[in-house]
């Protein structure tokens, strides 16, 4: 005869509730499906809110800052000339279930709940008996996270809801006097709870009605990055005659890069990048007689400075839950699709500034600008595999040339993550270049004789590569590179050649402060170290052997502007003895957007 007030003053409590169990959500994270499922539904809400009062500089917005942990997302456009590892990550789970998370009907299809739990009873109640707490996708229900008051209100209101509708629909034998009891009680003891998340949801409603009207696009994100750059070199510049050493006279310049990326995505698991550049940066091997001093970030020969071109434009799409494949016409290399795997040292932005610093350059930078397509396929999270074929983008357009009689790569890499700390990454790289199109084999690094060994003569490379990563603690990582080479002549001749490159990281992820980086790059540039092909009776190869040591720090000054000194020395530069060291010191300011 107590039953029947106790359910009116249930029910009571419910109608006040019944508006909030969707708009709770949107300040929660949960440890229970019921309260993961409210989140998820409003994900896109609460990015916006976060936007409205910091730039999206997430790990997955392109032209912003790098991951810095791992393999766990597709290279951005961003990394092109970074190759900050970033790997195939397939949106399987969260993205693709989100609103539609399976039921669960039974404690024993959680798979972190044993028996022997002590509240394995409760949560067989719960689960089996009203069905109002379920688990996450991947059948687990994390019992052992820590829970707020706000995420147990969110709880406590789903389960609310799952009894009214137990009494709505005449079941309410299955409710006791003490459970509409021990509800009314919690009811009372949270409402300040609720009532605080109901008065946050009042306050963003029109904040997001203001950011609907006025934004860019429904389905393009606007995002950028821009980089000031203060350098100069010191040391004789590099001519191979040590008695007729040329004096430095280069001064102390000031340049930049701007870049603005346009990501537009048509199904939500899709993206074309639409990228916009302007450079001020030179090539440094104009002034040091040495194309192993270059930037990561300089001008190219086909854009004056200043000018404003598209630098990247792909386009990315699912295939299935474990591939992903990629079409572009403007700079589909490598690190765009691929995980370079140095993945510290090998940003742009904010890890080290030298070309050759960031990445093996033998696999990862074809020489050119590529257009073509790229397949990447997750087996699971040990093993991954990618694989690519693109052609030089200023040829494959012309009817001269076009996809068959250009310039050219293709490259496989399978990358193995046999732990959470180690990466290991095995590349394989044929290139092509026609007969007189000015060469590039190690991608702008290395000796004159390692980028072009048969001068203008057409050639093809074997180009084979391993490279690892492991952070050994979260504050150190040691990563590295070995590369080889073995370059044929295709026309006027048959001569080979043999060309090597390596390199040691370091890198200190906070170092002396909470997301500042500190790193060390040292390696040898790539070499020709045996040759048959001869220029005067000469064989040409490099007759010693260059260093490459690089030091930088990178100051966070915020989640969008970061200050990093970078200083480098090439050793025997050209890898000849008659060359003096050349420094290079550079300060980096980075600005993402």
């Amino acid at each position: 005869m107590d039953l029947v007030p106790v359910l009116v003053m249930n029910k009571i409590v419910w109608n006040l509730l019944l508006a909030t169990p969707v708009i709770l959500s949107i300040f929660l994270a949960t440890d229970t499906k019921t309260v993961a499922q409210s989140t998820e539904t409003t994900a896109q809400t609460t990015k916006v809110e976060e936007r409205l009062s910091e730039p999206d500089v997430s790990p997955g917005s392109s032209l912003l800052k790098p991951k810095e942990r791992g393999l766990s997302k597709t290279p951005s456009v961003s990394e092109l000339e970074s190759g900050s590892t970033s790997t195939l990550q397939p949106q399987t789970s969260s993205a693709k279930q989100k609103g539609n998370l399976p039921q669960t009907t039974s404690v024993s299809q959680l798979s972190d709940v044993q028996p022997t739990d002590w509240a394995f009873v409760a949560l067989q109640s719960l689960v089996e008996r009203y069905g109002c707490i379920v688990g996450y996708p991947d059948n687990t229900y994390r019992g052992n996270r820590a829970l707020s008051r706000y995420e147990f209100a969110a709880g406590l209101n789903s389960c609310l809801d799952q009894i009214n509708r137990l009494i709505a629909s005449s079941t309410a034998d299955l409710l006791t006097k003490e459970d509409l009891a021990a509800l009314e009680r919690l009811t009372k003891e949270f409402g300040p709870e609720i009532s605080e998340l109901r008065g946050r949801v009042d306050g963003l409603e029109p904040r997001i009605a203001e950011v609907e009207a006025n934004q860019f696009s429904t389905t393009t994100k606007l995002v950028g990055d821009a980089v000031f750059v203060v350098a100069d070199a010191i040391g004789p510049r590099a001519n191979n005659t040590e008695p007729d050493d040329t004096d430095d006279d280069s001064n102390a310049f000031f340049g930049y890069r701007a870049r603005l990326g346009l990501q537009t995505s048509f199904s939500g698991r899709d993206q074309l990048t639409t990228s916009l550049t302007a450079y001020g940066i030179p090539n440094m091997g104009a002034s040091t007689g040495t194309q192993m001093t270059r930037f990561t970030l300089d001008g190219g020969a086909n854009y004056p400075d200043g000018d404003l071109y598209v630098d990247a434009l792909y386009y990315r799409f699912p295939i299935g839950s474990k591939a992903t494949a990629w079409v572009g016409t403007r700079t589909l290399n490598p690190p765009a699709y691929m995980p370079t795997v140095t993945n510290l040292t090998g940003s742009a932005l904010n890890g080290a500034f030298s070309r050759f610093g960031q990445f093996n350059p033998t696999v990862y930078r074809p020489g050119f600008d590529g257009a073509g397509a790229a397949f990447a396929y997750r087996f699971n999270d040990q093993l991954q595999f990618h694989a690519s074929y693109i052609i030089e983008g200023f040829q494959v357009n012309l009817p001269t040339r076009g996809l068959s009689d250009s310039t050219s790569l293709a490259i496989g890499q399978l990358t193995f993550s046999p732990s959470r700390k180690l990466d290991v990454a095995l590349t394989y790289a044929r290139k092509y270049y026609v007969a007189q199109s000015g060469f590039n084999l190690t991608g702008g690094t290395g000796s004159a004789f390692a980028r072009n060994p048969f001068q203008q003569n057409a050639t093809t490379s074997d180009n084979f590569g391993l490279q690892f990563n492991w952070r050994a603690t979260p504050g150190f990582a040691l990563g590295g590179w070995f590369g080889y080479t073995r370059a044929h002549q295709e026309t006027g001749g048959d001569s080979e050649a043999t060309i090597l490159n390596g390199a040691l990281t370091l890198g200190f992820p906070d170092l002396f402060k909470e997301g500042n980086l500190g790193g060390f790059v040292i390696g040898v540039p790539p070499k020709v170290t045996d040759s048959d092909y001869r220029v005067a009776g000469q064989r040409r190869e490099d007759p010693d052997t260059s260093l490459h040591i690089e030091a930088f720090y990178r100051f966070r000054l915020n989640s969008n502007i970061s200050l990093t000194p970078v200083v480098y020395v090439i050793t025997k530069p050209e890898h000849n003895d008659a060359n003096d060291p050349i420094w290079v010191g550079v300060l980096r300011t980075s600005f993402a957007f």
